[in-house]
């Protein structure tokens, strides 16, 4: 099994996108995941740059992890999701890669605040930390742990507020 050092990440490239449908459509129990992604892809919350993927020596992507924007209250911040890696490469480190790789690239490009919906066992190894803690919410109950978020510049803690995500996540 591969280490999680060795996987190679980059921004999704046009040739990438039946791939990285491939890769949510195995990931996942049904295609919605697959199908938000093309939906994100002609949104105004699409940020080029923030869809990457991780890649073996081959080149081939076998995981992926999507940064768009979203607002909390009035002020950018970016979601997290989907993250997705094949089955074969789960638990291998290719998903953690496109995710440190996503975040590191948000923060190049100067964004401050990143937002997950997910699994609270897995996102604090990023630095995500409950939302609730911030006074960040949504429209929708969601259970606490499950909604986090985390700053790029530690100078500036997240804003309060309630989580606007771009129309194609229906919330």
């Amino acid at each position: 099994m591969r280490t999680r050092n060795d996987w190679i990440t980059r921004a999704e490239t046009g040739a990438d996108i039946p791939a990285v449908r491939e890769i949510n459509l195995a990931a996942f129990d049904t295609p919605l995941e697959a199908d938000l992604v093309d939906a994100l892809r002609t949104d105004p919350s699409w940020i080029d740059g923030l869809s990457i993927v991780s890649t073996g020596e081959d080149g081939k992507p076998v995981g992926h992890a999507l940064l768009t924007r979203c607002h909390i209250g009035d002020t950018p911040a970016l979601c997290l999701a989907p993250v997705a890696v094949l089955p074969e490469y789960q638990h291998s480190g290719a998903g953690s890669a496109a995710i440190r790789a996503a975040l590191a690239a948000a923060k190049d490009m100067g964004e401050r605040y990143v937002t997950v919906l997910g699994h609270p066992a897995y996102y604090p190894r990023f630095g995500f930390g409950r939302a609730s803690a911030h006074g960040i919410g949504l429209t929708t109950d969601v259970p606490d742990e499950a909604m986090m978020a985390m700053s790029l510049d530690e100078t500036h803690p997240p804003p309060s507020g309630t989580v606007r995500y771009a129309a194609p996540f229906g919330i």
